[in-house]
């Protein structure tokens, strides 16, 4: 599974995100320009001593990503989360190869990148009163439903409840 950041702006959401992906064995793809450092101490403050075993990827444009991620990989599909998508995520069917784009927190994934990938755009349900959720808190959602689908391969399941007592 991979996760891509078109242009984050909060290290502190990028740390966690990093430590999510870490945890589920997940790539983290990241599209310049960043908000921030990589080195900056809130990144690895939010990220913890997780950064260093994250298996995370820089490209400087979207074209880039593209050319590197997406087409090599026909059987693909780049999955883009969107308050402005018909669709809700867990309508999505996803595949073990697939990408999960998140955009900026100020400003979303750019209009024309939406457009292209118009029958991939999926959502979060949630309040018309409010703008968008956390972009970490959006990024393990979807994440998680993604793994889900998959039957969780490669995760462990430790200290499962069954009948009223933990196993191991």
């Amino acid at each position: 599974m991979n996760i891509v950041l078109h242009q984050p702006e909060i290290p502190a959401n990028t740390g966690n995100i990093g430590r999510t992906c870490v945890a589920t064995g997940t790539v983290l793809h990241m599209i310049e320009p960043l908000g921030f450092r990589l080195t900056g101490k809130e990144l690895r403050r939010a990220g913890m001593d997780y950064w260093e075993r994250l298996d995370v990827r820089r490209y400087i444009n979207y074209e880039e990503f593209v050319q590197k991620c997406l087409a090599p990989n026909p059987g693909a599909r780049l999955w883009l989360a969107t308050t402005k998508a018909k669709k809700v995520y867990t309508q999505a069917q996803f595949g073990a190869d697939d990408f999960i784009m998140f955009g900026r927190e100020s400003a979303g994934i750019p209009e024309e990148i939406l457009m292209d990938h118009a029958d991939t755009c999926i959502r979060i349900p949630m309040l018309d009163s409010i703008r968008s959720l956390n972009l970490a808190n959006s990024v393990s959602i979807v994440l998680y439903e993604a793994l889900r689908q998959l039957d969780f391969a490669g995760l462990q399941m430790q200290g499962a409840l069954h009948h009223g007592q933990w196993k191991e």
